[in-house]
């Protein structure tokens, strides 16, 4: 398949590895006679890892068949995550490196997920773009200081810490944005 023809989410071959396309850019050449250059910015499948690539429009790419089936995170087995398939109840483990990032988004019965299957092996999901955790741990607002909107850190029910704004308190349900990890508002 031609560069030129790649979409956004198509999963190709590339250097021995699998990799997702999430971004393309296009560069038009100056002048006569120079060719059209995309970059393409993709993650290993699996692991998550991004890289960037440059290609001409012509040059030869291996699509590989990518089966995305929607699932819904069901438990762990040790330090493995099991979905389950919310069609046929196929279960997909995937370990903590092939999940990258994304483990710190997964709760407790979390659906809408996407887990991605090549040759029948599931390799990688893609998450819901906001999920809802709990704030486990932030400091107090503080009282009487200045009418600033100062973000200050929050630790996570999954683990992880990002920021939120000073309003926000212990045991509060936060929105969190999946692609960002970035505060998204109060959950309901």
């Amino acid at each position: 398949m031609k560069a030129s023809d790649i979409k956004k989410g198509n999963v190709v071959e590339y250097n021995n590895g699998v990799y997702q396309i999430r971004d393309i850019e296009r560069s038009s050449p100056q002048g006569r006679g120079g060719n059209v250059r995309f970059r393409f910015i993709m993650y290993s499948v699996p692991g998550g890892v991004k890289l960037d690539a440059n290609f001409d429009a012509d040059d030869q790419l291996t699509e590989v068949e990518l089966l995305r089936r929607q699932s819904t995170f069901s438990y762990m087995d040790g330090d493995a995550f099991v979905f389950m398939d919310d069609e046929d109840y196929t279960p997909y483990t995937l370990d903590p490196a092939a999940l990258g990032d994304a483990a710190g988004y997964i709760t407790e019965g979390l659906t809408g997920i996407y887990v991605q299957v090549i040759d029948e092996q599931p390799v990688a999901i893609q998450l819901p773009q906001h999920v809802t955790l709990e704030v486990v741990e932030t400091p107090p607002e503080l009282k009487g200081g200045t009418a600033t909107k100062r973000p200050k850190p929050a630790r996570l029910n999954t683990g992880i810490e990002i920021m939120v704004p000073e309003y926000i308190s212990n045991g509060e349900r936060i929105l969190v944005n999946t692609t960002t990890g970035e505060f998204g508002g109060r959950a309901d």
